[in-house]
């Protein structure tokens, strides 16, 4: 696994190397990689434990659905999490970088951080071609048939199973309509966010042929770039720097 993971010394070499103008130098992440991971994890925890076995929705009222959208949006955050550390910017010590990223990806629907590890550099290697898993399979282009793909590329049969398993543990000690309100759904909705924001907006389409990257990125716009989806939207940059942690990541937009 560790093999397979960007270290903060080969990203930042790699930054220098080819720095230019608007381009955001590599810097030491002084614990704060682990730092904004920790609350990523702790604030997800915290709210579900909180929705899980203390919230009493009222369906009557908006509030339900409001933190149901802030759960998904912790969710999210999970993935961002488990992505920096693919890039090896959670951590500069390999093994505490690895565990918190595999940590990240199995609270995030049972993820197998190994496996999303090979191919989310192969995505990085082999962007907008026949070779990257998260790219169309140029004949249905769609967002739909698009989406039926990635999935098919990510979800196992382990993980639905676990899910299922998990399911029905959790509604034993749980009510039901918050198990599926504040814990399933809110993991449905973030991986449609993430492939919405992270992949198709950005590769969807036809790029022009200096495009190294064969990506776009939305408009300047910090605020909705973070609640959209940590700034992932910045999708160029993050191909272009990807020694950026997401934290870092609105900065080589200007």
């Amino acid at each position: 696994m560790s093999e397979l993971t960007y270290s903060v010394a080969e990203t930042a070499a790699a930054g220098l190397r080819t720095a230019r103008p608007g381009r955001v130098r590599p810097a030491p992440l002084e614990g704060r990689g682990v730092l904004a991971a920790g609350l990523v994890l702790v604030c997800w925890a915290g709210l579900l434990s909180f929705l899980l076995a203390f919230y009493q929705p009222d369906w009557r009222t908006p509030w339900p659905y409001l933190l149901a959208l802030l759960q998904t949006h912790l969710y999210t955050g999970l993935f961002i999490t488990a992505h920096d550390a693919m890039h090896g910017v959670v951590s500069t010590n390999k093994r505490l970088n690895n565990a918190i990223g595999t940590l990240a990806a199995g609270l995030f629907a049972f993820n197998w951080f190994p496996g999303m590890l090979a191919k989310h550099h192969a995505h990085h290697r082999h962007v907008a071609t026949e070779h990257d898993p998260d790219f169309h399979n140029g004949r249905h282009p769609g967002f739909l048939p698009w989406f039926v793909r990635f999935a098919w590329n990510y979800v196992t049969v382990w993980q639905v199973l676990l899910m299922a398993a998990a399911y029905n543990v959790l509604k034993l000690f749980f009510p039901q309509a918050n198990v599926i309100a504040f814990w399933m759904l809110p993991a449905v909705l973030g991986t449609f966010q993430l492939f919405y924001f992270g992949t198709y907006l950005p590769h969807r389409g036809e790029h022009q042929a200096d495009n190294a990257h064969k990506s776009r990125s939305q408009f300047r716009h910090h605020a909705w770039a973070f609640v959209s989806c940590y700034f992932f939207g910045y999708h160029y940059e993050h191909h272009d720097q990807p020694y950026l942690p997401w934290w870092r990541l609105w900065r080589a937009k200007g």
